[in-house]
């Protein structure tokens, strides 16, 4: 039977509850444990898909085709095992699903309560493919105090006593702030986000501290005492230069061991060289290359997150280190290109939803199409290129999507037959793996090596296949295609240094131990790039 681990936060969000429970995912994976992690979000929401980026971030999606909560996307990063939709469980999926058993007459006529109705739909969630596993990891959302986390937070108490206790054990990740003005770390944080956890009835295990400092023996032993947990479990999750280094840090301080030893399980060797290297190859780059990326939500960080880690991760099997210009794409609807985009070596324009913007990703497109900069468009990324060709090489004036002109005379991207009349926005998109056929000798046969791949989707429209003559006769390529259903995948230009577009989001498949191929190519045509413009300009 498989052993559970709750990793919850208290004080304030933010603290990194995901990258914690991502790297000891990865120390017992290392370790030849099977191990699956969970998060579960107490938002009435069933799922983030239909919530707004700047709200809440990028939707991040399974192979199954669940819009699930960003820190799957850190899961799926570090550790071997992929997520699925039953890995993102939120508040809304839980009552919706009691409502609906109760509307049947599964309770018997019973009174439905929070207890033990709601708790117990929970823990049949939490134990959900838990005998495929060693180990499961279940985060739980939000902050130890708000009272959407309540019901969660009883489950996972009560769990303790369905189980044995070396079945169960709580981490808790919590702040202990530096004061500038009395030079202090203080632990207050720390002791009052553990009473209210205990209040609740959970006495946590394991102390995750975040820290800008290292904590000292004697900070050590205060939170220890306060908190009453062993000073070897206070763990100090010190700020770390990159994610992908909080690994080896959380391993130099000891939480694998201590926590396979409080689980009862042994120890096993293990082997740290492949993060060792990462990390090596992060702080030790041989050269830079920055890539202009044109996005609608560029004020938030966490809207493009996976594509931000792709990028990195492209760096990392190019031994380059990857500056990131965030461009918004309304600005480039009113200011010349030139401005922008004459300090990138590449361009890349994103997916996205929705007319705001739109005109400045064409406009971006249509500047690395003639300047022959680099250029890589995901989803809506792709339509914008397939738009912009229409409009200016094969001179269909007025050609557009549908999602933004109905009345557009060449829609060469269009709503699936499918699509036309659905009425609910959430989960009804093209979601989840697809197969794409790939052509030989295309740039996408080059980068990924083999004529079939799957590759992960998220959107209502398609290339229109009514326009694919004229746009293959003009000089577009037509290099993926999904077989089973007549859709055009990934359009590229032959003529151009390296220009591609894809329908699907290869972001959502990459991981530093195993860079995407199409980020590794990409970000190598933006060196050779920068490169060959540096002999151009050394030679005037």
């Amino acid at each position: 039977m498989a052993k559970f681990i709750f990793v919850t936060g208290g004080v304030l969000s933010s603290l990194g509850k995901g990258i914690t429970a991502a790297s000891l995912g990865t120390l017992l994976e290392l370790r030849g444990y099977k191990v699956i992690i969970k998060k579960f979000d107490p938002y009435l929401n069933v799922d983030p898909g239909t919530m707004s980026p700047f709200q809440h971030g990028e939707v991040y999606v399974t192979e199954d085709g669940a819009e699930t909560d960003l820190d799957l996307g850190h899961y799926e990063r570090f550790l071997t095992s992929y997520t699925n939709r039953d890995c993102n469980i939120t508040t809304g999926k839980i009552y919706n699903h009691v409502i609906e058993k109760e509307r049947k007459g599964d309770y018997l006529g019973a009174t439905v309560q929070v207890i033990p109705h709601i708790t117990d739909e929970i823990k049949n969630n939490i134990r959900k493919l838990s005998d495929q596993y060693d180990i499961v990891i279940v985060e739980i959302g939000g902050t130890v105090g708000d009272i959407e986390s309540l019901p969660f937070l009883e489950s996972i108490r009560q769990i303790k006593f369905d189980l044995n206790e070396s079945d169960v054990l709580y981490i808790h990740v919590t702040l202990v702030p530096y004061i500038k003005s009395a030079g202090e770390l203080k632990t207050k944080p720390t002791q009052h986000s553990v009473r209210d956890l205990r209040e609740i009835g959970i006495q946590p295990d394991i102390l995750v501290c975040r820290s800008e400092y290292p904590l000292n023996d004697s900070i050590r032993k205060k939170i220890a005492l306060f908190c009453n947990v062993s000073k070897d479990s206070v763990i100090n999750a010190i700020d770390a230069s990159s994610i992908y280094q909080v690994p080896l840090l959380m391993n130099n301080e000891g939480i694998d061991r201590i926590v396979l030893n409080k689980l009862k399980l042994p120890e096993r060797g293990y082997s740290l060289e492949k993060w060792e290297d990462i990390v090596f190859r992060l702080n030790n780059p041989e050269d830079t290359v920055t890539i202009g990326v044109v996005g609608k939500y560029v004020d938030l960080k966490d809207a493009y997150i996976s594509l931000n880690e792709a990028l990195i991760h492209g760096g990392i099997k190019n031994r380059l280190k990857v500056n990131i210009k965030w461009i918004d794409a309304e600005d480039l609807e009113k200011i010349p290109s030139d401005k922008f985009f004459e300090d990138v070596d590449g361009i890349l324009v994103p997916g996205g939803f929705g007319d705001r913007g739109i005109e400045g990703k064409i406009n971006a497109v249509n500047y690395a199409r003639v300047k022959d900069i680099p250029f890589f468009g995901i989803c809506l990324g792709m339509q914008c290129a397939v738009i912009e060709f229409a409009r200016n090489v094969l001179k269909y004036d007025g050609a557009n999507s549908v999602e933004f002109n109905q009345k557009t005379p060449y829609p060469v991207i269009d709503y699936m037959n499918e699509q036309k009349n659905i009425k609910k926005l959430g989960g009804t998109m093209r979601l989840g793996a697809y197969k794409c056929s790939i052509k030989e000798d295309t740039l996408a046969y080059k980068s990924y090596g083999t004529t079939e791949i799957m590759e992960r989707h998220r959107h209502r429209l398609e290339f229109n296949n009514k326009y694919t003559e004229d746009i293959v006769k003009a000089g577009m390529t037509i290099s993926g295609f999904n077989v089973e259903r007549g859709l055009v995948e990934i359009v590229e230009i032959k003529s151009h240094r390296w220009f591609l577009g894809c329908q699907f989001h290869p972001e959502f498949k990459s991981k530093p131990t195993a860079p995407h191929p199409l980020f590794s190519s990409f970000i190598l045509a933006s060196y050779k790039n920068k490169k060959d413009s540096n002999e151009k300009g050394s030679q005037l």
